[in-house]
C-alpha cells in the first residue's frame, strides 16, 4: 500500500521551505529601558541628548555659515552703528520690505546648518537619515504639495477679495522683471520651506516623538507611537508660532493660525511618512502671498512683488497687517488641507524608531540573488 501511494505521487525536485529568522532590521522585539543608563535608553542616545547636541551643532555651524557669508561680501557679522549705515546705505524699495536674496542667504544656509546637524546626529545615533522625513517620496510628494499649496492660497485670497477685505491697487512689475522676481522669490520660499519644515518636523520631532514613548504608553498602550508623535507634534507646532512671534505686522489671530498650520503640516508626515509634501505646499503658499498677488505674509511684505494691495474693514476677515493668514478665512482653508491630504496622498510607512545594530546589515535590494 505504501508503495502505491509513493508511485501515485511524482518525485520532486523541489525541496522542503526553509524559514530563516528575521533580519536584525527587521527585529520586533520590544526594547528595554531599565533606567540605569543616564546616556543610553530605550531608543539608544537618550533624545534629550540628541536634542541638546542638534542645537549645539546647529548653532556652531550656522554661525559659521553665517561668517562665512559676510566675510564673502565683504561685511561684518557684527551690526554698523545707526550713524554710519544711515550714511553708507541704501533705502529700500518700501518701509518694511524683505528681498529675497536676503532669505536665500539667511534660510539657505540655515537649511544646511539643520541638514549637516541631523545627518551627524544620524551617525552617532546609527539611524538611517531618512527617518527625519528629509530622504523619502522627494517629488512624488512635493509637487502634489506645491499644486495645492497655490491652488489654496488662490482660493483664499479670492475669498477675501469676493466679501470685499482685499483690494488690489494695481500691479507692480511689467516685463522681464515679473519672470526676474518670480523665479528669484520661488528659490527664496523653497529655501524658508526646506528650513522651517527640516527643523521644526525634522529631527526635533522624531527625536521629541521617541522620547515621550513612555509617556505615550501610559497614556495609550495600544497607541503609544501616535500618542507620542502628536505631543511633540503640539510642542513644535508652539515652537514654529513662537518663531513668528517679532515678525512686524504679525497679530495673535496669525500665530494662532501659524500653530494650526504646523498641526496640519504635522498630520502631512504623519500620512505620507515625508517632509516633502509639507515643504511644496509652505513654498507655493508663501510664493503665492508674497509675490503672485502681493499681500502680507505672516506680517511681512516682499520688495518685487507682482501686485500693490491693501486690507480694509474688519481685521478679522481681512487679516489685517498680517495678511490673509491672519483672516478667520483661514480655519476652513486649513481644514481643507487636511482632507486633501487624507484622500489625494499616498500612506507612508512611519520611520522606525530603533537604532541600527553596530553590525546591522542593509535590506537587500529587490530582486537581489542571495547565495
Amino acid at each position: 500500500m505504501q508503495e502505491d501511494l509513493q508511485r501515485a505521487v511524482p518525485p520532486t525536485d523541489e525541496s522542503p521551505a526553509v524559514v530563516a529568522p528575521p533580519p536584525d532590521y527587521l527585529a520586533t522585539e520590544e526594547p528595554v529601558d531599565d533606567g540605569t543608563n543616564p546616556f543610553i535608553g530605550r531608543f539608544g542616545l537618550r533624545a534629550g541628548w540628541g536634542i541638546a547636541l542638534f542645537f549645539l551643532i546647529f548653532t556652531i555651524l550656522s554661525f559659521a555659515l553665517l561668517v562665512a557669508i559676510r566675510a564673502a561680501e565683504g561685511k561684518s557679522i557684527m551690526p554698523k552703528s545707526s550713524k554710519s549705515a544711515s550714511s553708507q546705505s541704501k533705502p529700500p524699495v518700501q518701509a518694511g520690505d524683505v528681498g529675497a536674496r536676503n532669505a536665500v542667504l539667511e534660510d539657505g544656509s540655515n537649511f544646511i546648518a539643520v541638514a549637516l546637524a541631523g545627518w551627524i546626529l544620524s551617525r552617532i545615533e546609527r539611524r538611517r537619515f531618512r527617518v527625519y522625513g528629509i530622504g523619502r517620496n522627494r517629488l512624488r510628494d512635493f509637487l502634489p504639495g506645491a499644486f495645492w499649496g497655490l491652488a489654496l492660497l488662490s482660493m483664499l485670497v479670492g475669498t477675501l477679495r469676493a466679501t470685499h477685505v482685499l483690494v488690489f491697487d494695481g500691479r507692480a512689475l511689467t516685463g522681464p522683471a515679473i519672470f526676474v522676481f518670480g523665479a528669484k522669490w520661488l528659490v527664496a520660499f523653497l529655501c524658508v520651506g526646506l528650513f522651517e519644515e527640516s527643523l521644526t518636523r525634522g529631527y526635533l520631532q522624531y527625536s521629541l516623538s521617541r522620547g515621550l514613548y513612555g509617556l505615550g504608553r501610559r497614556i495609550s498602550p495600544n497607541h503609544a507611537r501616535a500618542v507620542s508623535f502628536w505631543i511633540a507634534a503640539i510642542f513644535m507646532s508652539c515652537l514654529f508660532g513662537a518663531g513668528h512671534l517679532l515678525n512686524p505686522g504679525e497679530s495673535a489671530p496669525g500665530i494662532a493660525a501659524v500653530f494650526l498650520a504646523g498641526m496640519v503640516f504635522s498630520y502631512a508626515l504623519w500620512h505620507t511618512g515625508s517632509l516633502w509634501w509639507a515643504i511644496g505646499f509652505h513654498m507655493a503658499w508663501d510664493w503665492a502671498q508674497s509675490f503672485l498677488y502681493g499681500v502680507p505674509d505672516s506680517g511681512f511684505l516682499s520688495a518685487g512683488r507682482l501686485f500693490h494691495t491693501h486690507p480694509t474693514g474688519n481685521p478679522l476677515l481681512s487679516g489685517g497687517t498680517a495678511g490673509p493668514e491672519g483672516s478667520v478665512f483661514v480655519l476652513p482653508t486649513l481644514v481643507l488641507v487636511m482632507v486633501i491630504v487624507r484622500f489625494t496622498t499616498p500612506a507612508g510607512a512611519q520611520p522606525e524608531l530603533e537604532p541600527l545594530p553596530k553590525s546591522h546589515k542593509l535590506p537587500p535590494e529587490p530582486n537581489a540573488v542571495i547565495a
